[in-house]
C-alpha cells in the first residue's frame, strides 16, 4: 500500500501533549504549520519520555561540534493546550531522529504501526512503500523548547508511591511493599 508521509519542514508548532486525567491520558505529539494544517499522532508516555532524553542528548552532542550552534537549554514557552480537535492520524510504533546538517535542523519521524514489525530501513527513509508516518523538521531551539515541554507533560501525571515507585491514584493504592495494604 502507498505510504503516507505527513512532512513539516519547521512547523509554526510540534508539542506533546495529552488528552484527559493523570491516570487515564492519551498522549500525543501534535505538528502545526501556517497554512492551518494539524496532525496529531498517538503514542505512549515512555515514548515521548524517551525522544525528550534522546533529543536532548542529540542537541547536547551537536553542540560540541565546531561551527554549529544549539542553544544550552530552553524554558517551556508553549504552556497552551493541543490544538483541538485532536484527531489521530495513528499510533506510533517506531520513532527515528536525525540531525540534517545542511539544513542545522533536528529531523524527528513517527512511523505508524502496521500489522507487522517495523522495517528500521522505513524510518528516515523517502520509500514509497510502507508505514504511514510524521516527519518534523525543527530548529535546535524549538527541539529544546520540545524537550522542556514534552519533560513537563511527563512529570505532570500521578505522584509516585515512595516505596513501590507505582503511581498512585486520588483514591490511594495497593503498594506491593505494603504487602497489600492501602497507602
Amino acid at each position: 500500500m502507498p505510504r503516507q508521509v505527513f512532512r513539516f519542514e519547521r512547523p509554526t508548532r510540534f508539542v506533546a501533549g495529552t488528552v484527559g486525567q493523570p491516570g487515564d491520558r492519551t498522549f500525543f505529539l501534535q505538528a502545526s504549520d501556517d497554512d492551518g494544517r494539524v496532525v496529531s499522532v498517538a503514542l505512549e508516555k515512555s515514548q515521548v519520555q524517551v525522544l525528550a532524553e534522546r533529543m536532548d542528548e542529540l542537541l547536547d552532542e551537536i553542540a560540541t561540534r565546531p561551527g554549529t550552534v544549539v542553544p544550552a537549554a530552553a524554558d517551556v514557552d508553549d504552556l497552551e493546550p493541543l490544538t483541538a480537535p485532536v484527531d489521530e492520524e495513528f499510533r506510533v510504533a517506531a520513532m527515528g531522529l536525525a540531525w540534517d546538517g545542511e539544513a542545522q535542523a533536528v529531523v524527528v519521524e513517527a512511523v505508524a504501526a502496521t500489522d507487522e514489525p517495523v522495517d528500521e530501513e522505513a524510518i528516515l527513509s523517502d520509500a514509497e512503500e510502507g508505514p504511514d508516518a510524521l516527519r518534523v523538521t525543527i530548529t535546535p531551539g524549538a527541539a529544546r523548547s520540545f524537550v522542556a515541554r514534552a519533560r513537563r507533560v511527563v512529570a505532570a501525571g500521578r505522584p509516585s508511591c515512595p516505596l513501590c515507585s507505582l503511581p498512585l491514584d486520588p483514591t490511594g493504592h495497593v503498594c506491593p511493599r505494603q504487602n497489600g495494604y492501602r497507602r
